[in-house]
């Protein structure tokens, strides 16, 4: 089995107004499809979170022909929410690449990342099927295959990178708020918890926070 990170640039003229944007506009700074489902043939449902002016999104998504509904939500953090109804078959982007996914023997990971102009992803299934689904992709999305890794793997799922002690101090350092604007919690308070020194909790910290960054930046950066 195995985990495969590609990077999917879709001509932008072929692609539906909302999705351009978020593909390319200075107003966004990253947007993610969260999740979607396929209910029935003719229509899906996309959940997206849009890191920018996310009103703007909506009010194209809203204009193009065959989408059915939009809902949305604003939140503190200058995230906006939206999930987008639509007919497939009156979106070609989305239609055709629906009918090259569905298919047995593969997993799309959620979320993708719009950013930049391109789209990023990542696949699990064996290599001759994702190789076969990229195959049976519309003419209008070009695809590259930037990583192919054993699933799973340290590279895939960080989190299996992270001692017993470490895992702890940043559950803990979640919990009590630490990573909260404002901060809620300190060094400190974490080491209370976890009942050890300050700084023995400070070097938990530091030490898994490092191994998330770098799994996180390499996620999308082969060089690192």
């Amino acid at each position: 089995m195995k985990h495969i990170r590609i990077t999917v640039r879709p001509e932008r003229e072929q692609a539906p107004e909302f999705l351009r944007y978020i593909l390319a506009s200075p107003a966004v700074d990253e947007a993610r499809a969260m999740d979607w489902n396929r209910g029935e043939s003719v229509r899906s449902t996309h959940l997206y979170a849009i890191d920018g002016d996310g009103a703007t999104f909506v009010e194209l998504a809203r204009e193009t022909t065959g989408v059915e509904a939009v809902e949305h939500a604003a939140t503190d953090t200058g995230v906006t929410y939206a999930l987008v109804t639509l007919r497939d078959a009156a979106i070609p982007i989305f239609g055709g690449s629906a009918t090259a996914i569905d298919r047995a023997g593969l997993v799309v990971r959620r979320p993708l990342v719009y950013r930049e102009g391109c789209i990023h992803g990542h696949i699990v299934g064996d290599p001759e099927t994702v190789q076969s689904t990229i195959d049976g992709l519309p003419a209008t999305v070009g695809v590259q295959i930037d990583a192919i890794q054993e699933f799973p793997s340290a590279e895939v799922d960080p989190s299996t990178t992270l001692s017993d002690r470490q895992q702890e101090a940043l559950q803990v350092a979640v919990e009590l708020g630490y990573y909260d604007t404002p901060r809620k919690a300190t060094h400190a308070d974490v080491a209370a918890e976890l009942g050890c020194a300050p700084n023995t909790a400070s070097e938990h910290l530091q030490k898994g926070e490092a191994k998330l960054v770098r799994a996180g930046l390499a996620a999308f950066t082969p060089s690192l």
